[in-house]
């Protein structure tokens, strides 16, 4: 068992949504944390049928035995029920722990989303802090960052039963796509694009379907939590710049299966895609778990040159380079981003050098256990 860095009230006086994809630890987390509170859990067949043939029980079972703190589990299953959330809200001054996978089927639905009635978490997959001790780089980059998968000798098979049961079958039969085949094809052409700028017509292209197709695939993606998009720092461009969006998948096991990548080898391509995916997911969470209000951005000019990461605006710019030796061309991108913004406060390289050192011009280069002390210390900014 992992202690998860998540901030959840210890003692929660107002109700609250916690979002993240499946297999991250959202139930068991609130289960460990909230042992009394009454628990519904819709991926139950008999609890699911009950309150999705009449959510009305909710508020007879809850008025009935005086609830007080109730945890509903894969809310979105059943997005009537937060009409009777509401009104219990209002009403009875109950408190719920609502926890889902995806707001997309809420948002579809038109469901009551409690317009600032409840404060709202998102969990990720493990980081590198919550491992501990055993916070292994090249076990996280070839396993992922989902808890059952980080711990199993058959992380082979776990991932195939996750992509086939979760991101095709599962999408399919709640209706979020009409047909599987170019859903599962756009699976493996937008994982080999991972870290990458979208191009949807690109993409298109490759999976035989339109742009417009695959621009509601990415929705889905983001909707269900499967990934995010990290959108173009455009403030006060002086070159022209690229503005289309990146897009992370938001575990790079489930990227390693659906691209085909076998064994993520130190000094390859891939492991490099992965070693900044796995940079990308440790900012992210930090965000999320420090609860910071900094945006995350990367930039790059229309001729490629990039910096993957900026932190607010212009806080700290970070590349990630899966090297043990960095070298000047890896430096470009954040010397060029100096001559358009210097006002940026921090340069930095994470990479797999063993000792972290300072160029001439600023640019620090950062071993990966000084990078993560100094992000999880709140150091970086």
């Amino acid at each position: 068992m992992y202690n998860r860095l998540i901030k959840l009230p210890q003692h929660p006086t107002k109700s609250f949504y916690l979002w993240g994809p499946r297999q991250v630890g959202k139930s068991f987390e609130l289960r460990r944390r909230y042992p009394d509170a009454t628990t519904i859990n819709l991926l139950k067949s008999d609890e699911f049928a009950d309150y999705q043939s009449k959510p009305q029980l909710l508020r007879e079972r809850a008025i009935q035995n005086k609830w007080k703190f109730v945890i509903i589990d894969e809310i979105q299953k059943v997005p009537q029920l937060l009409d009777e959330v509401h009104y219990l809200i209002e009403e009875y001054q109950i408190v719920f722990a609502l926890c889902g996978s995806s707001a997309r089927k809420l948002k579809s639905s038109h469901a009551n989303l409690l317009g600032g009635r409840a404060l709202r978490f998102e969990m990720n997959g493990l980081v590198s802090v919550e491992l501990g001790d055993e916070f292994n780089l090249s076990k996280l980059l070839q396993r992922g960052y989902i808890p059952s998968l980080y711990d199993s000798d058959q992380f082979r098979l776990l991932q195939k039963s996750y992509c086939a049961d979760y991101l095709k079958e599962e999408v399919f039969a709640e209706g979020l796509v009409r047909k599987l085949a170019p859903f599962s094809r756009f699976l493996e052409i937008s994982a080999l694009g991972d870290t990458e700028v979208v191009s949807y017509e690109t993409i298109a292209r490759d999976c035989g379907i339109s742009s417009p197709t695959v621009k509601s695939y990415y929705s889905i993606l983001a909707d269900t939590l499967i990934g995010r998009y990290l959108p173009s720092y455009s403030y006060r461009p002086k070159r022209r710049i690229t503005l289309s969006p990146k897009f992370y998948y938001f575990d790079v096991g489930i990227v390693n299966y659906l691209a085909q990548r076998g064994d993520v080898l130190p000094k390859s391509e891939a492991y490099g895609k992965a070693f900044e995916n796995w940079v990308h997911h440790e900012i992210v969470s930090w965000i999320e778990y420090h609860q910071r209000t900094e945006t995350l951005s990367y930039w790059q000019l229309s001729h490629g040159i990039e910096v993957d990461f900026i932190i607010g605006h212009m806080l700290c710019a970070i590349e990630a380079k899966a090297t043990d030796r960095v070298r000047s061309d890896h430096l470009k991108g954040l010397r060029e981003l100096s001559e358009d913004h210097p006002e940026v406060k921090r340069r930095m390289i994470v990479s797999l050098e063993p000792i972290s050192r300072r160029t001439e011009d600023g640019i620090e280069i950062v071993s990966v256990s000084d990078f993560l002390r100094a992000l999880w210390e709140d150091k970086i900014i």
